[in-house]
């Protein structure tokens, strides 16, 4: 029995772990603005606090948006395929 080679590409690994690590950090954005909606929808926050979390998932899908374009991730990439689950998040 011959023990066989795997060829790692140190390259592509890094791009794959940029893309897992923003799938997971845009997967967290997506249940903190659907909690946010609910807590808005639920009359529990005040205008000003309405305003901010506004304001801040704003600026992070900003930022998302920046960090996916300067590591070549394609905002569809972020949302992998689960076979028969369907896709880890919503289509939006």
């Amino acid at each position: 029995m011959t023990a066989s080679r795997v060829d790692l590409d140190s390259e592509q690994m890094g791009r794959d772990l940029v893309a897992l690590v923003l799938t997971v950090v845009e997967l967290l954005r997506q249940l903190m603005e659907r909690q946010a909606l609910r807590r808005i929808d639920q009359g529990d926050l005040t205008d000003g606090q309405i305003d901010e979390i506004g304001t801040t998932l704003m600026l992070l899908d900003q930022r998302m948006t920046e960090l996916c374009e300067q590591h070549g991730v394609r905002p569809e990439d972020l949302n992998l395929d689960l076979g028969p689950l369907g896709t880890l998040l919503p289509r939006t």
